[in-house]
């Protein structure tokens, strides 16, 4: 049910002493003792040791907990319900196969136009009017520079950030996957035509950075411009599942990191320069672009408008999901952490102390997080200051309270759920909140909250 397998065992049945007689601890006196009860077998597709099963009491009702502590009386209702996206189809003429949209980055300029920006897995970027929001213009087509997406990988068009200047130099940046073998993520910077305030110039692309990629998931792609002007990039620890290559507390590899570079001046043949105070720029073969570490997969990033608080999301593995406050030179405890407990048998290789999430949810709640943004607007009073986000598996969305004084949540109020997964947040040039989901309709691809 919902990718897990539920089975059930009787304590004292044939089939029960059995397995207890040829399991490896039938030696201690306590295995194979508890009564009947459930466990949940994690999908992933390996071995499964010890280490992949969590047993849980649940309610008579069958229910699990869900960790919140009330509910905000707002639903979620499309924001542009006749909208069409130009050069998209639903369905391949070719082929006939359906061609899911995934709008990945839904933000805006910050030039005065009022325009949001969304880019879509596959490699495009559209405008939309609010004005006039009947049908998206085509900024700029990616699509044959971007490894497709499919369901065994999780590439494609993952980052879209405006320069802070770009009203005055017309400079934007991308995080795709690129096209052909190896792997690789590239952060690229474009320009706007000169000619046409809504179309890019094609080829104006400057490769800003490359990074090998192991694998195809993992990639994370998330890029923010921070409060102090530089580029903050959220990356995955390479893929695969475990951290097979023990990337998340290598600081000799840019995976498993938070990345911050300044695209405004270049140095050492790069096409970017090192901020003098990133945290690792002395310490012998780190990677001096390191902002943070310790990360399995940044999914996404975004900085309080107000406070200028760095918050991440991060997608965990067998039974934790967290939110992170980024701090400068953190480490966040992956692979030897998952959340703020163990992972599995891994023997303690963290080179400082790790940084507990803000918050963490279990398994029995939701599989993937969606980071979010602290909303900012006006529109929404009752959610001013709260950082909402989603699960992007169950579908349910949440608004965090937290408290900077004293480091502490005190608050988690559950939205209504949607009913397809959450890919993004991001908001408009007003501070505006919309959320992204993947849909074969154009007009139920954005969503914004109402009162109910």
């Amino acid at each position: 049910m919902n990718g897990i397998r539920y089975f059930r065992f009787n304590k004292g049945s044939a089939d029960w002493d059995k397995r207890v007689a040829a399991s490896k601890f039938s030696k201690y006196p306590s295995f194979g003792k508890p009564t009947k009860g459930h466990i949940c077998l994690q999908d992933h597709n390996d071995l499964v040791s010890f280490r992949n099963i969590k047993i849980r009491e649940i309610p008579a009702d069958g229910s699990v907990q869900d960790p919140s502590d009330g509910e905000l009386s707002l639903k979620g209702v499309p924001a542009f319900p006749n909208l069409e996206w130009e050069g998209w189809e639903p369905v391949n003429e070719e082929t006939g196969k359906v061609v899911p949209l995934r709008p990945m980055a839904i933000t805006h300029a910050n030039d005065g136009s009022g325009r949001i920006f969304v880019s879509t897995q596959r490699g495009m970027i559209h405008i939309i009017d609010k004005k006039s929001p009947e049908k998206t213009k085509l900024f700029l087509d990616l699509r044959d520079k971007v490894a497709p997406w499919n369901k065994n990988n999780e590439e494609g068009l993952l980052g879209l950030t405006f320069h802070p200047d770009y009203k005055q130099n017309g400079q934007f940046f991308v995080y795709y996957s690129a096209e052909g073998t190896p792997r690789k993520s590239k952060i690229s910077r474009f320009t706007v035509s000169k000619d046409d305030p809504n179309k890019a110039d094609p080829q104006s692309e400057t490769t800003i950075m490359e990074i090998d990629q192991p694998y195809g998931n993992h990639n994370g792609g998330c890029i923010e411009f921070g409060p102090d002007g530089y580029l903050y990039i959220g990356l995955g620890d390479g893929g695969s599942g475990n951290d097979p290559l023990g990337n998340g507390q290598n600081l000799e590899t840019l995976l498993g990191s938070i990345l911050r570079i300044d695209v405004n001046n270049t140095s050492d043949g790069k096409n970017y320069a090192i901020p003098a105070d990133n945290p690792f720029v002395d310490r012998a073969n780190a990677k001096p672009e390191i902002y943070a570490y310790g990360l399995r997969n940044v999914w996404r990033l975004s900085f309080d408008p107000k406070t200028k608080t760095l918050y991440a999301g991060e997608v965990g593995q067998d039974l934790w999901e967290e939110v992170n406050i980024i701090k400068k030179g953190g480490n966040y405890g992956w692979s030897v952490r998952e959340g703020t407990h163990n992972f599995g048998n891994r023997p303690d290789t963290a080179k400082e102390k790790p940084i507990d999430p803000i918050w963490e949810y279990d398994h029995g709640v939701g599989r993937s997080i969606t980071g979010g943004i602290v909303y900012r607007g006006k529109r929404l009073p009752e959610l001013d200051g709260l950082y909402v986000y989603a699960d992007f598996v169950s579908g349910k969305i949440w608004a965090l309270e937290y408290d900077e004084k004293t480091g502490e949540v005190t608050k988690n109020l559950r939205l209504a759920a949607s009913t397809v997964p959450v890919m993004s947040f991001g908001t408009d040039e007003d501070g505006e909140l919309y959320y992204t989901v993947q849909t074969v309709k154009g007009g139920e691809g954005i969503f914004r909250f109402e009162k109910k």
